[in-house]
């Protein structure tokens, strides 16, 4: 880091960066700047990693390219600062440590909590928090603000605490929790990448973790904020109290998700209707499950109801869903040439499977005519029913109208006196 600056220096500073000699840092600068996105250009391929912390959707936004113009830069000034006075290298420097901190909290936030919107708040918060961090340190007031804010001090049990220790303790826990989120992110993606079947599994194994890495970050973190870890016994035994007096259901929803997932009596992709609300399973969070209906909506489904309650589930051991439609044609029409016909019929309409077969039966003598149900199979549930449902019902309109079978319809006749 470059050296702090008092005013005389800063006012030299910047009577230096408009010298011939800026020119030649500026150039090398550049250079170091063209080389950094070179080397990343080169370790990413032609294709950008999907969710890549390191090297992000384009060159510059992921973490790696700020951090190898970083080092570039140090050996750059290394080299430099003997031949040259250095001015634009004690700038860029300090920009440069920012624009990592910066680009490494945002981009591990956004793997984390990709849908938070807390996490915005944070990332905004940490970019003007390193940005004023570097302006301090640049100006030279940030050392002197240190050491005024060193003498602020008071007593903690039996320890002496300033201000000054209290704002690097949670820079340090920050960073402590960076740290493991970023690991745990990685971890999670790697556990999840060609899950195929075991989807459900997996993702238990992630989510538990997630947790367990985020606890132990958080110990390390507090110790690093200077917090005595056993002064939490109290704060402990009051969280189990809260647990048992005001949070049974969140806490019954975090231990359902982990039951679920472990027995996988649903599972990720699963067509299922709870509470009368049908759809298929996209995703199973230790708190809640989604559900996605065929219309585009989403249920948010709290997992203790998938222990509680009753869920039909259309494809637990077998996807294949049994369907029927109700066709009625007139009295007199020869019913079994007609049956079999109709059982061909359905069964060339797509989705329709030819294992188990299709199935006509005569089912009720209507007050109108004969009642025909036929009994079909399909193994994609997630398609839509209505949609296949229309198309046999299309197919059994064709061949009755070749041929020429009479669908009866309700006759009345009104006699008047």
């Amino acid at each position: 880091m470059a050296k702090q600056l008092s005013g005389d220096e800063l006012a030299q500073l910047g009577r230096s960066l408009v010298t011939p000699t800026a020119l030649t840092e500026l150039a090398v600068f550049a250079g170091c700047l063209a080389l950094a996105w070179a080397v990343v250009r080169l370790l990413r391929g032609p294709e950008a990693v999907r969710g890549s912390i390191w090297f992000g959707r384009n060159i510059v936004d992921g973490v790696l390219f700020p951090v190898a113009a970083l080092v570039l830069a140090l050996v750059a000034r290394r080299l430099l600062q003997e031949a040259l006075p250095l001015a634009v290298f004690r700038l860029v420097v300090p920009i440069l440590v920012s624009l990592v901190a910066i680009r490494l909290t945002v981009r591990v936030l956004r793997a984390a909590f990709p849908e938070s919107q807390l996490m915005r708040v944070v990332e905004r918060s940490v970019s003007w928090v390193a940005w004023l961090g570097m302006v301090l340190w640049v100006t030279g007031i940030g050392p002197v603000l240190l050491d005024e804010l060193d003498e602020i001090q008071w007593k903690m049990g039996g320890a002496t605490v300033s201000v000054r220790n209290l704002i690097e303790g949670v820079i340090s826990a920050v960073v402590v929790m960076v740290v493991v989120l970023w690991i745990a992110a990685a971890l999670e993606a790697r556990l999840l990448r060609g899950a195929g079947g075991n989807l459900s599994l997996r993702k238990m194994a992630a989510n538990a973790l997630r947790a367990l890495l985020i606890f132990v970050g958080l110990m390390f973190a507090l110790t690093a904020a200077g917090i005595d870890l056993t002064a939490l016994g109290v704060l402990g035994g009051a969280v189990g109290v809260g647990i048992g007096l005001g949070l049974q259901k969140l806490a019954s929803n975090y231990v359902s998700g982990f039951v679920i997932l472990a027995e996988r009596s649903v599972r990720i992709g699963d067509m299922v209707m709870v509470d009368g609300f049908e759809g298929r399973i996209t995703d199973i969070n230790t708190r809640y499950t989604v559900i996605r209906a065929l219309s585009g909506k989403e249920s948010i489904v709290p997992n203790e109801m998938l222990i509680t309650q009753r869920v039909e589930n259309s494809s637990l051991a077998d996807p294949k869903v049994l369907l029927n439609t109700v066709v009625q044609v007139a009295y007199g029409t020869d019913l079994e040439p007609l049956m079999a016909d109709l059982a061909r019929a359905v069964e060339a309409v797509p989705r329709v499977l030819a294992d188990p077969a299709v199935g006509v039966r005569l089912s009720s003598f209507a007050a109108d005519g004969l009642e025909l149900t036929v009994y079909f199979w399909i193994a994609d549930p997630e398609n839509g029913n209505g949609n296949v449902r229309s198309d046999v019902n299309l197919a059994i309109l064709r061949l009755l109208n070749q041929r020429g079978v009479e669908i009866p319809f309700p006759q009345r006749v009104v006699r008047t006196g």
